[in-house]
């Protein structure tokens, strides 16, 4: 190791990225199946994440946004309020937050120069050493609040080794079945691992495959278990205008905030809404949580938390649309609500990564479309002619660019005023768009 120290951020950025095996970038090489290196870290840190009061967020679909509704919540409330989440789309800050503002690249800095012997030594991934420095600067800045989201799974994660106030599983679909099994079952055993002993766990949808597994785990850790869509309900009063929503929000019944308008649109987010909401009725029995001041802060919660790629609608005339979707069950609903919007012809821009399954998801995809085929810019990600070739046996057809820019300008190009424009497929596409 050399002994000087990092001035500038973006070489101290390259030298994170070099250095240590990044998921996003490589895939299950960087996946590490046990806790060793956070702890190490951690430890090593003086194990900030025991000085946080935590909210632990799991699930495969919609567990960044139930994030951005709870830290919104809190933040509301007039509290300091970390947010930690992954990957990120434009800029690595993005997954450290405090009240929606980026992490300092100065504190990047002296993080990496502080412990990049241990660093060296320990040979952490990305995520457990980004892990590690979120609880380092959510504690140094004495947040009342952070919202964690895992990253991968929930038992083995890195973030699995907070004491939380309480934990929520959003829902389980199909992903990443080369790490977390080949069934729902698995699957939701591995999410169900962020469940602690005597602390209240909210599962977002009752699914009838899964549901018992996680009653099961809430029993033997004596942990309080509720279903969100069991006692919230949305109904759902007038659309304000583009782009906004007003629901009233009902537990168990009983009216709890009335007229709540929101940015969050989008044919997913009312489950997420759900979750979200119901998280924080549930913490308002720990802490305190004014219904006035939610519904004050909603209107503008995208903004005020910095949420970006989900539903984002970049133009109208023609309608263009982004989404980082990107497995059977997130992917089916946004295509479902696609096909539903009135167009005349639908431009489909699309990429994954290469250990995605995609006979699960190409048969998602309508035949009457047109496909632009292209690779994240990445190296996980799937080479444009593979994909051409595997979606042609599905019935997608389409011409392969050289870059998912290629590839949108292209299908701007060709798309009339009344036409839709998907963006999709994966967050590294939509990524490279936004």
């Amino acid at each position: 190791m050399k002994d000087d120290k990092f001035t500038n951020y973006t070489t101290c950025l390259e030298y994170m990225y070099a250095q240590l095996p990044m998921f996003q970038r490589i895939g299950s090489p960087a996946y590490k199946k046990d806790l060793t290196n956070t702890i190490k870290l951690c430890n090593l840190i003086g194990n900030p994440q025991n000085r946080l009061k935590t909210i632990h967020i799991a699930g495969t679909n919609g567990k960044g946004t139930t994030t951005h509704i709870i830290a919104g919540g809190l933040q509301a409330q007039g509290y300091k309020v970390g947010v930690y989440t992954s990957p990120h789309y434009i800029d690595f800050r993005e997954r450290i937050k405090i009240n929606g503002v980026f992490i300092p690249k100065k504190y990047i800095i002296s993080f990496v120069n502080t412990y990049r012997k241990h660093l060296e030594e320990i040979k952490p991934s990305f995520f457990e050493m980004t892990v590690a420095l979120a609880f380092a600067y959510f504690a140094d800045q004495k947040t009342d609040y952070a919202v964690i989201e895992t990253g991968l799974g929930g038992r083995l994660d890195s973030t699995n080794i907070i004491r939380p106030l309480m934990s929520v599983i959003t829902n389980i679909s199909y992903d990443h079945q080369n790490l977390l099994g080949d069934t729902l079952e698995e699957i939701a055993y591995e999410k169900a691992g962020i469940i602690k002993k005597n602390i209240p766990v909210i599962i977002g949808e009752r699914q009838a495959e899964v549901k018992q597994k996680f009653i099961q785990k809430a029993k033997e850790l004596h942990a309080e278990i509720n279903f969100a869509e069991d006692h919230l309900t949305l109904i759902h009063s007038v659309d304000i205008n583009q782009g906004k929503k007003q629901y009233r929000v009902k537990v168990d019944n009983v009216t709890w905030i009335d007229k709540l308008n929101t940015d969050l649109v989008g044919p997913f987010q009312e489950r997420n809404i759900i979750t979200g909401l119901y998280t924080l009725y549930q913490l308002s029995k720990q802490i305190v949580i004014d219904a006035e001041k939610i519904k004050d802060f909603f209107p503008s919660l995208k903004k005020s938390t910095y949420y970006i790629g989900r539903w984002q609608i970049l133009s109208h005339n023609p309608t263009i649309i982004a989404d980082s979707a990107h497995n059977e069950g997130g992917l089916k609903i946004i295509l479902s609500e696609i096909m539903a919007m009135s167009h005349k012809k639908l431009h489909i821009v699309l990429g994954f990564v290469n250990d995605k399954k995609l006979d699960k998801v190409l048969g998602l995809f309508p035949k009457d479309a047109i496909y632009y085929f292209a690779k994240a810019n990445i190296p996980r990600g799937l080479p444009a002619d593979e994909l051409k070739t595997n979606a042609a046996a599905f019935g997608l057809e389409g011409q392969k660019y050289i870059s998912v820019r290629k590839a949108y300008a292209a299908a701007r190009k060709k798309a009339k005023p009344d036409d839709i424009v998907f963006i999709g497929g994966s967050i590294f596409v939509v990524a490279e768009i936004l």
